[in-house]
């Protein structure tokens, strides 16, 4: 196992063994785009993680992880101080797991597997005793772990790009959009549908709710992401985040 420093440089392809693992807890880190021969397991202890992806944005939030297949270019951007546990596999341990980027929930069985995986030596035997038992709970548990719905889809289309140029910042109303890109809303609402399966409001929507997730997770309080989103007060932001989750900010915090 490597224990990471903010600026610390990491390459697991230069490894040889099947699993290699790493913790770390970093602030404000930015990885920069890039990619890897093998497939990634990146969970969250604590903190929240974003993911850039070619045509997809990723929230991590705590307690879950995101599998990300070998050769799948991205970049994550941790806010504060997140506390992480990662590892990677060959491309042929990857061949039963999912074949896109996802974001799992984290059993109890697959979180207790995860720390002596992420801890073990660089050198590890994986093929018997107690490392091969615990990569096949690993593997099982990855491939059966149920879904979360923390992807954004992003539109491919050119005349977006001044829109997709600063993911960070929050999508503008749809008439904003108009004026900046020159097309009419019809045309944007086409676009959308097509490239991401949703209308423009629902994919905005969806950015919102991400973007609220992320505050709430490094400890701003309901006043700040209501502000922040832009909603009128308090009573409309928890009103909009139980409508999208079925649950209360506080609840989902829990």
């Amino acid at each position: 196992m490597a224990w990471l420093d903010a600026h610390d440089s990491f390459d697991p392809d230069r490894y040889g063994a099947p699993v290699i693992g790493i913790a770390s807890t970093l602030g404000d880190h930015d990885s920069g785009l890039h990619r890897h021969a093998r497939g990634q397991l990146l969970f969250a202890r604590q903190g929240c993680t974003r993911i850039t992806l070619a045509q997809q944005l990723c929230l991590l939030p705590p307690s879950r992880a995101a599998w990300i297949p070998p050769g799948v270019v991205h970049r994550a951007v941790m806010q504060q101080s997140v506390d992480y546990r990662s590892i990677w596999l060959t491309p042929a341990l990857c061949a039963d797991l999912p074949q896109q980027v996802c974001v799992i929930e984290v059993s109890p069985l697959l979180r207790a597997v995860l720390e002596p995986m992420a801890a073990a030596d660089f050198d590890t035997d994986w093929q018997q005793g107690k490392h091969a038992h615990l990569l096949g709970l690993c593997l099982s548990e990855i491939a059966d772990a149920a879904q979360q719905p923390m992807l954004l889809p992003l539109p491919r289309d050119k005349r977006l790009a001044p829109l997709l140029a600063t993911p960070e910042q929050q999508p503008p109303e749809l008439q904003v959009l108009e004026r900046q890109i020159g097309a009419s809303g019809r045309t944007i609402g086409r676009i959308f549908q097509r490239e991401t399966g949703m209308s423009y409001q629902q994919w905005r929507q969806q950015w919102r709710l991400m973007r609220a997730m992320e505050l709430l997770t490094i400890g701003r309080n309901i006043g700040y992401c209501a502000f922040e989103l832009g909603f009128a007060s308090d009573s409309a932001f928890i009103a909009f985040f139980k409508d999208m989750t079925g649950i209360t900010p506080g609840a989902w915090l829990k």
